[in-house]
């Protein structure tokens, strides 16, 4: 695949990069890149959101949005990093004074990860007590039930009816699961400031899922693109297997019409323009710098504007397909319960944890399908955790960008893996999940939007949309179409600004279930939400004092200014305006490239793989 989407003409030129390594093939990047777009949200956020804003008719606005916005913004980040070879540090050497997105991207994962790993724990801990005879949370005869505890299963019942007064008359009632969740698994605290003690279980677990996740990225791109074979395409089997299952069920079709009939007025309501649009946005992991990641070890040629439609519309799909597993069973379950499906539908973990853990308790040989069920949500995951770890190692690997580090990428893996698990600590206690969910509230919401934004601008208008036309053209052998540059001039920041108004009116304190936050931990959360934006204009003013000229404008020009290094990594990419000059400083590149056939010089590479003509270019390049 080295020649893939290769301009005519460059065929016979090696397309790698053999200092800093690329996926074994392009069938690892896809999978890679669908792991990370598809995660826990498109299981447990989109079938709600779905549900919440008019069924079907959500579906419409959905699709406008994930082709003038999704697509095109997933189709930047692919090029961008694919076009200089460098993490979500490295490519703002386009213009050096907006580095701090960069930063603000590493900030943003780095939450991102510590929390999202301590989903990935629980899920690991249902999946090991799910290996049982009967599921733990299937009757109220446990320690830890109250006397408000009416189990679906329990016999004290006499019929559907007596339970659909429990449940109507007394208000009280509490499932076997959610109890399961809230008094045992959780031994949830009354505060988020009563930490408790560490719920050792969980901790125990965590540390499994950190030691997974290390595992498979030790040796970088090169052992994640082989996990990812398994990680990103099971969930799809355990999805189809559930879904089979889930559709011969009683009362299944209610559910799953439930989930389809379009409630048309609803589409003229704003909230739901913006939920859509929200939800392609954080779906599809714009701007958390794990794209640029991803796409900087792909070949310089290969064809990421056919990698960008794949991997987005296969992540839309996938919602629309989990929303049919999802539905599916509650339907049975709202059956089963005699009630509405609307009161048995629930989002976030609430749904992961208690209302799917609740309607498995109903199936013949439930632990099979809780097992299925929890095995897939560790691997969504996983897939979206491999990618937000690499995202930071990389960020630093190419920041330091010597050789010592280089040879020593493992150590820096390790490093954050370890610094992940400690602050992953304080969720595994007793008031864990409030924090959790602040966090996921506040440091990965509207920073992400304006991070985005940000970045459209800066590359559209600071670097300038003809120069990076021109880039594309020089690495995909055409320029984008003139649907993405519409899109990513106008129509892309516009929609984007709309999310950010947007998500301003909507906002209501957070809280969970009848738990309102107290006042300092709301302001926690804006804090995080503001330290990846406030990297923006600290890195800026520091850039601008630091550059050359004696006026503000001249140093702003300069701060702003393409830096010498930015192009292809590799010196035989650098054609055009890219082309080394000659000066001392690129002496070395004159030399690396010697007059004779295009055959010896592969034969010379093949017999001397590390001080080849790329390898030895492209130390020089990561050096300036």
């Amino acid at each position: 695949m080295g020649t893939n989407g290769a301009v005519p003409g460059e065929r016979g030129k090696q397309d790698k990069s053999v200092k800093r390594g690329n996926w074994g093939n392009q069938i690892e990047f896809v999978l890679t890149s669908v792991g990370y777009a598809v995660g826990l949200g498109n299981v447990w956020r989109f079938p709600y959101l779905c549900y919440r804003n008019g069924g079907g008719a959500f579906m419409f606005p959905y699709f406008i949005m994930l082709v003038f916005c999704g697509i095109p913004l997933f189709f930047m980040e692919l090029s961008f990093g694919q076009f200089a070879s460098q993490g979500c540090l490295g490519v703002w050497r386009v213009s050096p004074m907006f580095k701090g997105v960069g930063y603000g991207m590493m900030v943003v994962s780095t939450y991102i990860g510590i929390y999202y790993n301590v989903v990935i724990c629980i899920a690991f801990y249902y999946f090991f007590v799910s290996m049982t005879r009967v599921l733990p949370w299937t009757y109220c005869s446990n320690a830890w039930n109250t006397p408000d505890c009416v189990g679906v299963l329990d016999g004290n019942l006499s019929s559907r009816a007596a339970l659909n007064l429990a449940l109507n008359a007394t208000q009280k009632r509490t499932s076997p699961s959610e109890e399961y969740w809230r008094r045992y698994v959780l031994d949830l605290s009354d505060d988020i400031g009563n930490l408790g003690e560490v719920r050792l279980p969980l901790l125990g677990c965590l540390g499994v899922s950190w030691v997974v996740v290390f595992l498979c990225l030790i040796k970088g791109v090169k052992s994640s693109g082989k996990v990812v074979y398994f990680t990103a395409t099971f969930p799809y089997v355990v999805l189809t297997i559930l879904f089979v299952r889930g559709i011969t069920l009683e009362g299944a079709l209610t559910g799953i019409m439930y989930y389809l009939t379009p409630q048309w007025d609803k589409i003229l309501d704003a909230k739901v323009w913006g939920d859509a649009a929200s939800q392609i946005f954080y779906s599809l992991g714009c701007a958390w710098g794990g794209l640029i990641t991803m796409a900087s070890y792909n070949k310089f040629h290969n064809n990421c504007y056919r990698d960008s439609i794949i991997i987005s519309i296969t992540n839309c799909a996938t919602s629309v397909y989990a929303g049919f597993v999802i539905f599916s069973i509650l339907g049975f379950m709202a059956n089963h319960l005699g009630v509405d499906v609307s009161k048995v539908a629930d989002h976030g973990p609430g749904l992961a944890f208690v209302a799917y853990p609740e309607a498995l308790t109903l199936l013949p040989i439930s632990p099979l399908w809780s097992i299925l069920f929890f095995f897939m949500l560790i691997l969504l995951g996983l897939g979206t955790q491999f990618c937000l770890l690499e995202t930071l190692v990389t960020a630093i690997v190419d920041e330091v960008g010597n050789e010592w580090i280089i040879r020593r990428k493992t150590f820096v893996t390790l490093g954050v893996a370890v610094a992940g698990f400690l602050l992953g600590v304080p969720l595994t206690t007793q008031a864990g999940i409030y924090w959790l969910l602040l966090m996921d509230n506040y440091a990965a919401s509207f920073s992400l939007v304006v991070i985005s934004c940000i970045m459209c601008v800066a590359i559209m208008y600071i670097y300038g949309h003809r120069n990076y036309f021109k880039d594309i053209e020089m690495m995909l052998g055409f320029p984008p179409p003139l649907f993405f540059q519409i899109c990513w001039r106008f129509i892309s920041p516009a929609i984007i600004f709309f999310i950010l108004v947007f998500t301003v009116i909507q906002y209501r304190p957070i809280s969970y279930n009848d738990y309102v936050y107290p006042t300092w931990a709301i302001s926690i959360g804006f804090l995080m939400a503001l330290s990846s934006v406030i990297c923006i204009p600290i890195y800026a003013i520091y850039k601008v004092c630091c550059s050359e000229g004696d006026t503000l404008l001249e140093r702003l020009k300069n701060a702003t200014k393409a830096s010498k290094d930015w192009g292809p990594a590799l010196a035989e990419h650098r054609s055009g305006r890219y082309a080394p000059a000659f000066s001392p400083s690129t002496e070395s590149h004159l030399e690396v490239q010697p007059l004779q056939p295009e055959k010896s010089r592969s034969e010379a590479e093949a017999a001397s793989p590390v001080q080849g003509s790329n390898g030895s270019a492209h130390s020089q390049d990561s050096r300036l």
